[in-house]
């Protein structure tokens, strides 16, 4: 993805001429020319800002603090007709990375936009690096806490299970006549038990992880073998699920049965939030190390607040759900080497990047 870059300025010349600069650079470049149309664009997001210090409703200095306030990890560099002390300092004091005298050569605009990004990357790494420490020790801490409570609940299920058995065969040793409105609460329970079952299975998978059995895996066929499983389900609810896959992938060392675990997950929440008529795609594509696996689709997407918080144990999104699926999709990708991450799909909804080792 293109970094983003915001020129703030009222000079048309100058504007037209830092936009093909930045352009020729790989950059993506947005333009205002006052500080009210800068803070409208900057609310779309926005890497590094160039903003002028004398603009026609305010001041670059004040503008920058704005900028700052709107998306803190991203970089302000000033632009001045002059340099002075007072102007350095004015520029410190705002936030700004630094400032650049007008015109500046196009060596030292790249360079310090270069510069800017390079700090904004790396905060960026920082705040994600902080992130998944958190869920590490908030797995850790649940998983420990699973561990023994899902033996103190599957006893009293398991006792439960059976005696609703025994009294289902007592009913159904009665007149036909009464059979309905007897069985119709005694299949009620058994469902809930069935899914409380499910859910104590899901905390001792997400307590006590299988060991992965690493070998090489061809992706085609795991892939495979989900779209086939998903493939009814997908039908019934007027979804197209598609799975691209490049010809030459080459495999990936871990265990399919879990890898097929992870992609099921995925897909299957990827099915539950697109409306009818939308899409679901499983895509593969390589690089010289590693294996990367999307599956997007054309739902309403994640909310931003929701973003940093979908693999944490126990949050949801769904008006039921146990909030361990995506939690335990994570851990088995970490036990493999791998990572996984949140995109921005092509078909306008979610993208979950899987991103694994290459098999050797």
């Amino acid at each position: 993805m293109k970094a983003r870059v915001l020129v703030v300025d009222d000079n048309r010349a100058l504007v037209d001429n830092l936009r093909e600069i930045l352009d020729d650079a790989g950059y993506e470049v947005q333009v205002a020319s006052t500080g009210a149309e800068a803070v409208a664009r900057a609310r779309g997001g926005f890497d590094i800002a160039l903003v002028d210090v004398r603009l026609p409703d305010g001041e670059g200095t004040a503008l920058t603090e704005q900028l700052r306030a709107l998306s803190p990890e991203s970089a302000v560099v000033l632009l001045t007709g002059f340099a002075a002390l007072d102007t350095a300092i004015a520029a410190v004091r705002a936030g700004a990375f630094a400032y650049l005298v007008k015109p500046a050569g196009t060596k030292d605009l790249l360079l310090t936009v270069e510069q800017a990004l390079r700090q904004v990357r790396l905060h960026g790494e920082k705040r994600e690096l902080i992130r998944r420490a958190q869920v590490a020790e908030k797995l850790a801490a649940v998983g420990t806490m699973t561990a023994g409570l899902s033996h103190e609940i599957r006893n009293p299920l398991n006792a439960a299970a059976l005696q609703l058995a025994v009294v289902e065969r007592r009913v159904r040793a009665l007149a036909a006549e009464l059979h309905e409105p007897l069985l119709e609460p005694i299949l009620l329970v058994r469902g809930e038990i069935v899914r409380l079952e499910h859910l104590v299975q899901d905390f001792l998978l997400f307590a006590r992880p299988a060991e992965v059995r690493s070998q090489p895996v061809a992706l085609h066929g795991v892939v495979s073998a989900v779209v086939q499983l998903l493939a009814g389900d997908a039908e019934r609810r007027g979804i197209r699920l598609a799975s691209e896959l490049d010809e030459a992938l080459p495999r990936v060392a871990g265990d399919p049965e879990r890898l097929q675990q992870v992609l099921m997950n995925l897909a299957l929440n990827a099915l539950e939030v697109v409306p009818e008529g939308g899409a679901v795609r499983i895509s593969a594509s390589s690089t010289d190390s590693e294996v990367r696996l999307r599956v997007e689709d054309s739902g309403p997407g994640i909310a931003p607040e929701a973003r940093g918080r979908l693999f944490e144990p126990f949050f949801t999104t769904k008006p039921t759900g146990s909030g361990l699926g995506l939690p335990i999709v994570h851990a088995i990708v970490t036990q493999h080497g791998g990572e996984i991450a949140i995109e921005a799909s092509s078909l306008g909804g979610a993208c979950f990047a899987v991103r694994l080792p290459r098999a050797r």
